[in-house]
């Protein structure tokens, strides 16, 4: 059957000067919109201005940021602008410390959602003959019904195999002909591995050719890694839970930068320490306002995500913008394996054993294509050196540790001392030693 190249082409094709006049009548209906919330009520007053005051897309730098923060101060329903019985789903983090942050979303918004995780998926050549497989987790988690529902809405066959029980994987992606996988890129290399081990040849023995991958920061050389060994074209996936979650942006065919979606968002770079914003193509934070949502809308939303913006057209016909690979973040959050880990929740757990001093070390690095975490920790110096102890106590922190990050680090535990300051005196806490970029 023949098919457009485009999912929704109106929009995905509208030039650029009625793209931004839509923008601007969304921005101008959404600052409306959240006057309904305390919260930017609040906002607004302090600084003065109000929802007339926007009368151009440059106004948005008039409006408040809003950060995690301002969502976990606000927990858990500050930021509705909608009576709670409009609202049908909520998605939150998890493994935080502290009040996670919570997203709310009317049947609207995942209809919406939906739409533009379809475009994505339409986008690198996903049809309706495909057979659709997601290997994220369900839940709390955006990545596992957001990729659904907008599979679905492809009206691709769907295979919801959730994450984990990677034999079982590779059995459905062998017995119903998986075309189309999700799946993190370091996931995507452990599949990989077991079937070398299982003596399953991807290219001969599935019909794998479409990869989206995400969630976790990967080098280019990874992607054409794992293209070169699971015979597929992989293609970057950006989402953000409290934007909605995957299908904020996509790369296209061309797998030259991720186009963002314009007509639900309104698209800033700037400088993370000056908050000014920074020419095109120049590095800087992605801040993101929502313009297309109802449960929840967000101003200003700070990513800490570090990009910028490709200058250009692309080939592929599409007008809206393109966003650089990320280049790490402007805070000090660790993504590990598709899970967002912050240095304080384990420092948190650490400090709860009196065994152990206040000095740690967290170093993630790649060994086999799987990223790992080893934490080292100082010992109290008054405590034993007991063999048996010292193992039942790494085993406690681990799990405590797990409970709390959602992954299981390995945790070494070392003689009070050990671990060297820097020129500053203040101590290392992370080591990032993957080759992400």
């Amino acid at each position: 059957m023949n098919y457009s190249d485009y999912f929704n082409p109106e929009v995905e094709t509208m030039s650029e000067d009625r793209l931004k006049a839509l923008q601007l009548e969304r921005l101008q209906k959404t600052v409306h919109h959240c006057m309904n919330s305390p919260f930017y009520q609040k906002k607004f007053q302090e600084l003065g201005i109000t929802p007339e005051d926007i009368k151009t897309l440059d106004d948005v730098q008039k409006l408040p940021f809003t950060s995690k923060e301002d969502l976990r101060e606000n927990y858990p329903f500050g930021l509705a602008c909608v009576p709670m019985k409009d609202c049908v789903r909520l998605h939150s983090s998890s493994g935080t410390t502290g009040n996670p942050t919570v997203v709310l979303h009317t049947q609207k918004d995942l209809d919406e959602w939906a739409n533009a995780v379809a475009r994505c998926l339409w986008m690198v050549g996903s049809r309706p003959e495909d057979v659709f497989q997601n290997s994220a987790g369900y839940g709390m988690f955006t990545a596992g019904l957001g990729f659904q529902y907008g599979a679905e809405k492809v009206g691709m066959l769907t295979v919801p195999a959730a994450a984990g029980n990677t034999i079982r994987q590779i059995k459905f992606i062998k017995d119903f002909g998986t075309t189309v996988l999700h799946a993190i890129p370091s996931y995507a290399s452990r599949i990989y591995e077991v079937m070398k081990e299982e003596g399953i040849d991807p290219r001969k023995d599935t019909k794998l050719r479409v990869l989206c991958i995400g969630a976790e920061p990967h080098s280019e050389e990874q992607r054409q890694r794992i293209e070169q060994n699971l015979g597929v074209k992989a293609y970057n996936s950006y989402g953000i839970s409290e934007m909605m979650g995957p299908g904020v942006a996509f790369e296209c065919q061309e797998q030259n930068g991720l186009h963002i979606w314009e007509d639900y968002f309104i698209v800033e770079i700037i400088d993370p320490v000056t908050l000014k914003p920074v020419p095109d193509g120049q590095l800087g934070e992605l801040v993101l306002t929502t313009i297309n949502r109802e449960a929840m809308p967000l101003l200003r939303y700070r990513t800490r995500d570090l990009t910028r913006i490709l200058p250009g057209e692309c080939p592929c016909g599409r007008h809206h913008r393109r966003l650089a690979r990320l280049q790490g973040r402007s805070d000090d959050m660790m993504i590990l394996k598709g899970v967002n880990i912050f240095p304080i929740q384990i420092e948190k757990i650490l400090l709860g054993f009196k065994e152990l001093n206040t000095d740690y070390l967290i170093t993630l690095e790649t060994v086999d294509s799987n990223d790992i975490m080893t934490i080292d920790v100082e010992l109290n110096q008054m405590f034993t050196d007991d063999y048996n102890r010292l193992k039942s106590l790494e085993r406690e922190i681990t799990r405590q540790l797990k409970d709390e990050i959602l992954i299981t680090p390995r945790v070494r535990l070392i003689p009070k001392g050990s671990l060297v300051v820097s020129d500053e005196k203040k101590a290392v806490r992370v080591k990032d030693l993957r080759k992400l970029f």
